[in-house]
């Protein structure tokens, strides 16, 4: 596949693919070797950790000690980390450091605020908006050192997002969200469209209780494929780049097929009609 038709164009206008590797609960270094490894191999060039995650080091280890296996360098991927909610607000900068120091690949591709509420504050405690606002002026200085290529936020509901974007010097890039077909995101979207954000997916498969839906199935045994393969071609097919985690070295090729085939448009209808609402992780609604 061309890249063209494997990835998305930001709007710095640096394409960002529409497959990477999820690391959540990927911890130790052997693990995150050998799950990069596998998908290196199957074509992923893009990676998403976080500062929460704990694996920012062994992910910068081990793409140093791969990349040259695969004949690429630093620029052949593209690497996303987050802000952790504990460095919301005054101690962003320290935060954002800090996780290009874990990574120690010279930038950070896309950094994104990951939570838009602080630990240790309640939901609706009236700092949080300030906070953010604090966040976001130090990746736009990160940004405008060449640190950070790209920053965004995550987990950010219609009123936070739009907040940003009416205070911001520099557009969030991306926006990334839980996202499948119980979840549609129809606000979300069209504010990221209107505003020239990428929505970008996480838990395309609903924490795994989306694979042994009755619809996904179905449509998985006609098109010959996986359930997870199914729920994942279902968003890069609307262009909204997907994230699946895996450690295990055939899901994790498995999943890069999804550009292999095509849903039909009655099997992408059947399967948005399965929107519900419906969060499986965790809800920022209350946040203030």
């Amino acid at each position: 596949m061309s890249s063209s038709t494997t990835s998305v164009v930001l709007n710095t206008g640096v394409p960002m693919p529409l497959l990477g590797l999820g690391t959540y609960k990927l911890c130790g270094s052997e693990d995150v070797y050998w799950a990069v490894d596998a998908a290196l191999a199957a074509g992923y060039r893009a990676f998403d950790s976080a500062a929460v995650y704990r694996n920012e080091a062994d992910l910068g280890r081990a793409l140093k000690e791969l990349l040259p296996k695969y004949g690429l360098i630093r620029e052949d991927v593209f690497i996303i980390s987050k802000l952790g909610p504990k460095d919301q607000g005054d101690s962003a900068m320290g935060g954002a450091l800090h996780s290009l120091s874990q990574l120690d690949l010279g930038y950070i591709d896309l950094y994104l605020i990951h939570w838009p509420g602080t630990q240790g504050l309640v939901v609706t405690d009236q700092h949080n908006p300030g906070n953010r606002a604090k966040s976001w002026a130090t990746l736009e200085e990160l940004h405008a050192q060449g640190k950070l290529k790209a920053i965004g936020v995550s987990n950010y509901t219609p009123a936070h997002l739009k907040e940003l974007i009416q205070s911001c010097k520099v557009p969030p890039a991306v926006l990334q969200v839980e996202f499948h077909p119980r979840l549609r995101q129809t606000e979300l979207r069209r504010i990221c469209e209107e505003y020239g954000v990428c929505f970008q997916a996480y838990s395309s498969l609903g924490t795994g209780e989306l694979v042994t839906d009755p619809i996904v199935m179905e449509v998985a045994k006609n098109c010959e494929c996986t359930p997870a393969q199914v729920l994942l071609r279902w968003a890069v097919q609307q262009g909204v780049p997907v994230l699946p985690k895996s450690s295990n070295p055939g899901r994790i090729k498995d999943n890069a097929r999804i550009f292999d085939f095509t849903l039909t448009d009655r099997d992408m209808e059947r399967l948005s009609a399965l929107d519900c609402g419906h969060k499986y992780c965790w809800d920022p609604s209350a946040v203030a």
